[in-house]
């Protein structure tokens, strides 16, 4: 049978000073006209490395095609030169992609006008007015509003989702009979998210275009995709439908992964993660690239090749010497390993904020006078227990990193009480306050820029230590530094590296224990795991619950990750636009959600299960966050919300207890304790 795009054996190689590196290794797929189609795979598995080489868009030298086949209806696309005029008709014209980050994809200095016209002007026979009204219609189509104004706008202009639909819209300017999504989402928030998947979702039905969608995100390819493929080190692992690859996996890799993503359905059964880290290409092993984080592994995998695809049904293909019995034996011991004890927090208020608000000086004119105070956080209350976890959740520009630092005094302009252990600290001078600092610390969401880098590991650990009193000479600064290593799964023997020799989750562990290295009662977790790869945010949310246990730490989680929050918090507060609408227990948020930005949320988030999917309704929220200059004048969420009355838009709702402790900022939701 034919197929509209296969690949066939595909094979791609890297010279370095150390010879070749492999990474793709004889991978091969299809997608037939109005299939989406996911691969899957963590960072450095080759997704995306597979789809350039496809499009002859890898660098060569020093990337170099070792052997394969790209069939495009049937002819083999790589026998045409990678800058001839066929090639590039076929890229863009009969084959678009979308990039994962159209920042970097999108020229700075053109409008997306001129970037759209150009590209349909490339791949079709019209002039400029024409293209200039199919331009047009294009941003009308992926849903941006006044699109004639909009033309003429550059990239910097727009929001994160909007730049993203600008790129699906040069997708879509040639008409592609293929469209290639290299982690469209990535950096979108949950809600826009959903908006543009959807959006892809309906071009590719509408128009009978295939859709290959490659992505880390298991949720999403249960919710949009038919086929998926697994990758895995440069090989494709398992391949089938949908269903079969989250009903019956039976790849090791497969189930690892499905076991490692913490779920909105879930009953925060503890996260088991894969071991390790992904081999990297260039110190991949002969045999089976899976063996070192393996759990299932025995006899019959060592000592052999890598295992070629069988097929286990008509649609099903496993890598794997293990059949899917012997998996499921193997498991059978494995069942304690999914209970957790998870103790209550204590009665105890360890920090309070009360009142918070948060404004910035606008200033403008030629000397730059103040010109007015732009409201960032607006009443903002909270209560953090002691050994509790507290959630924070919302989209991106709603203040959740605001009201972290506000809560850490990093920012003068903050108004309100702040307690610490029932002690006002905004009032407190700095110099003073000094000292008391060592109790509340931060975890960063980007390990590699909050690491310094001219510093060993032991240093950045360690650095703490004699300022603050903790240890009085060299041997006990060694024996503490070697504690803490250990304490967060490290050996101690790695303290003389630097960051740039550790891998991301090793590199968020050191985080981890130089914070904990100032002995804090309370740490405030900024996005933690958010540029982690699935099993190694299992490793590190485990971690984290481990600490807790056995330190009665407390934590106030920011996140945009619902699933994630879900499993790690006691209690959620919900933000939008600078201000907390829902705050109740973890439980209670997840199965009885009553403001409608809350429930919006939810539904937009995809949940690793196509059987589940297929009953959800997903919740259509109009446009994004809007920007904080341009906040509703009553209820923040009442632009974009179906229930909003004349009310809602003229006054702003009391933060109040409806159900017993469960508090709302809603007029649509009546009190009921």
């Amino acid at each position: 049978m034919e197929h509209f795009w296969e690949v066939k054996d595909l094979s791609v190689s890297y010279e370095n000073l150390d010879g070749l590196t492999q990474a793709v290794d004889h991978v091969s797929y299809y997608v037939d006209h109005g299939e989406i189609v996911g691969i899957v795979g963590e960072s450095g598995s080759g997704k995306s490395q597979t789809q350039l080489a496809a499009l002859q868009l890898i660098p060569t030298p020093p990337g170099k095609i070792d052997n394969g086949e790209v069939l495009l209806n049937g002819r083999n696309i790589l026998s045409s030169k990678p800058n001839s005029s066929e090639m590039r008709k076929i890229r863009g014209g009969r084959v678009g992609m979308i990039f994962q980050e159209p920042m970097t994809s999108l020229n700075p200095v053109k409008t997306v006008g001129f970037q759209i016209i150009e590209s349909i002007l490339l791949h079709s026979d019209t002039d400029k007015k024409k293209a200039e009204e199919k331009a047009v219609e294009l941003m009308e189509k992926v849903g941006i509003a006044d699109a004639k104004t909009r033309l003429y706008d550059y990239p910097h202009q727009f929001s994160g989702g909007m730049r993203q639909r600008i790129m699906i819209a040069i997708a879509l300017a040639g008409n592609p009979d293929m469209i290639i999504a290299d982690e469209p989402t990535t950096a979108l928030d949950v809600t826009t998210q959903a908006q543009i998947l959807d959006l892809l979702k309906t071009l590719a039905k509408e128009k009978n275009t295939a859709l290959l969608m490659i992505t880390h995100n298991l949720g999403i390819v249960a919710r949009y995709a038919e086929r998926i493929y697994v990758m895995y080190a440069g090989n494709i692992v398992e391949a089938g439908t949908t269903m079969e690859i989250f009903h019956e996996p039976s790849h090791p890799y497969t189930r690892g992964l499905l076991r490692a993503v913490p779920r909105l359905d879930d009953d925060k059964n503890r996260l088991i993660p894969i071991d390790g880290n992904p081999p990297t290409p260039t110190n991949r092993k002969e045999g089976c690239q899976f063996i070192d984080r393996c759990r299932y592994a025995c006899e019959k995998c060592y000592g052999k090749a890598m295992p070629a695809l069988r097929q286990e049904s008509e649609t099903h293909f496993i890598a794997c010497y293990l059949c899917k019995e012997e998996l499921d034996e193997k498991e059978k011991s494995w069942e304690t390993e999914k209970s957790v004890h998870k103790s209550l927090p204590g009665d105890e208020v360890v920090l309070e904020a009360k009142d918070i608000d948060v404004s910035f000086p606008v200033k403008g004119g030629f000397f730059k006078k103040k010109s007015g105070n732009l409201n960032v956080l607006h009443h903002v209350n909270f209560q953090l227990y002691k050994g509790e976890t507290l959630g924070l959740v919302g989209e991106s520009g709603c203040g959740k990193t605001t009201t972290a630092k506000a809560v850490l005094k990093l920012l003068d302009e903050t108004v309100g009480k702040v307690y610490l252990n029932g002690e006002e600290i905004l009032g407190v001078p700095e110099r003073l306050f000094r000292k008391e600092r060592r109790k509340i610390q931060m975890i960063f969401q980007d390990p590699s820029s909050s690491l310094d880098p001219r510093k060993s590991a032991e240093e950045l650990v360690g650095e703490p230590l004699f300022p603050y009193g903790l240890v009085k000479s060299k041997e006990e600064y060694d024996n503490r530094v070697d504690e803490l290593f250990k304490l967060v799964g490290l050996e101690p023997a790695l303290k003389t590296r630097y960051a740039h020799e550790f891998s991301g989750g090793q590199r968020q562990r050191i985080g981890i224990a130089r914070a904990l290295a100032c002995e804090p009662e309370i740490i405030i977790c900024d996005e933690p795991i958010s540029a982690l790869d699935v099993s190694i945010q299992a490793q590190i949310i485990n971690l984290l619950e481990d600490l807790q246990e056995k330190l009665g730490l407390s934590y106030l989680f920011v996140a945009h990750d619902l699933s994630v929050v879900k499993h790690i918090s006691h209690r959620v507060a919900v933000m939008y636009l600078g201000v907390i609408v829902e705050l109740t227990s973890s439980s209670d948020l997840y199965k009885n959600p009553l403001h409608p930005y809350t429930k919006a949320l939810l539904r937009s988030v995809p949940i690793p299960d196509p059987v589940l999917q297929e009953g959800e309704k997903n919740y259509e929220l109009r446009g994004e966050v809007p920007s904080i200059v341009k906040r509703p004048e009553g209820c923040p969420f009442s632009n974009r919300c179906e229930l909003a009355t004349e009310k809602c838009r003229q006054q702003i709702p009391d933060f109040q207890e409806v159900e017993k402790g469960h508090f709302v900022a809603c007029f649509a939701v009546k009190k009921s304790c």
